[in-house]
């Protein structure tokens, strides 16, 4: 498959098709852990992101399939066998159409198109240092696309499991996916379930990932859940810095004057939850 991490596509026991990425990969092993952490965490938010699994790949078949091989600086060298992450495959074996671009003019014409808003918050939220991937499936009589959101190796910004936030960073190549935004109405409901997300619901959702994909430093893992706790509070904050950018990629989001409170009335202000504090 395409893209830094060489994924390969397998069909695997349960009798589909899985985007599988290795240990050993060109990019970091914990990619791994990224892509199952962020893409549950979408999911648990109601987000159109692929069915992921863990998947145990066998010696036997590393040994006897000479294309399971992933490229370093022009050398291979076989895939590791053992715990991988798998993504199912969108359109699985059903004939259909898959693509990973369409036109601006298509754009518009995506079923879930408001999905893309929703996204955001999650990339912000995990610290996502890449460009929001997505691909587009239509299947037959279909007229419309619907979008899915894959590739999330690049939360916790890959291999480093910090969070450099930056403006411009984990959103989509093109404005169109956000034209329709017009407030904070179009980051519901979604950012109100990442906001209010109870700590047991992580903490989940980390206890399936394999220690193998971290080098087994619990520490570390349990860190990144701390941080990801304290940052849903920022969320909005992050997301004002994407709108408020030279990209302007929310025409339709008409900023208000921010209330300004007298100092004898600024009362309570550390009991207002985060859609509270944010007026404008």
């Amino acid at each position: 498959m395409r893209g830094g991490a060489q994924g390969q596509l397998m069909l695997c026991a349960d009798g589909n098709l899985y985007v599988v990425k290795f240990q050993n990969n060109a990019q970091h092993v914990r990619v791994l852990a990224n892509e199952l952490l962020a893409t549950r965490l979408a999911a648990q938010v109601g987000l159109s992101v692929p069915e992921c699994d863990v998947v145990e790949v066998s010696e036997w078949l590393v040994e006897n399939s000479p294309e399971m091989t992933v490229e370093f600086g022009g050398k291979r060298e076989r895939c590791k066998a053992g715990l991988q992450f798998g993504s199912k495959f969108v359109g699985g074996l059903m004939p259909g159409q898959v693509v990973d671009y369409l036109p601006e003019e298509q754009l518009g014409e995506v079923r879930n198109l408001d999905e893309f808003a929703g996204m955001l918050v999650i990339d912000k939220w995990t610290g996502n240092s890449n460009g929001r991937q997505a691909v587009f499936e239509r299947k037959q009589r279909e007229r419309k696309y619907r979008a899915w959101f894959i590739d999330q190796g690049y939360c916790f910004h890959a291999g480093e499991w910090r969070f450099p936030d930056a403006p411009l960073r984990g959103v989509y190549a093109r404005n169109r996916a956000y034209a329709d935004v017009t407030g904070w109405e179009s980051f519901e409901p979604w950012l109100s379930k990442v906001e209010t997300m109870p700590a047991e619901a992580l903490w989940q959702i980390a206890e399936a990932v394999p220690p193998e994909w971290y080098g087994g430093n619990l520490t570390e893992m349990e860190k990144l859940m701390e941080q990801l706790l304290a940052r849903r509070e920022r969320v909005r904050e992050l997301i004002v810095a994407f709108r408020d950018s030279d990209r302007e990629p929310f025409p339709k989001w008409v900023k208000k004057g921010q209330v300004v409170v007298p100092r004898n009335l600024e009362v309570a202000e550390n009991t207002l939850n985060p859609k509270e504090k944010w007026l404008m």
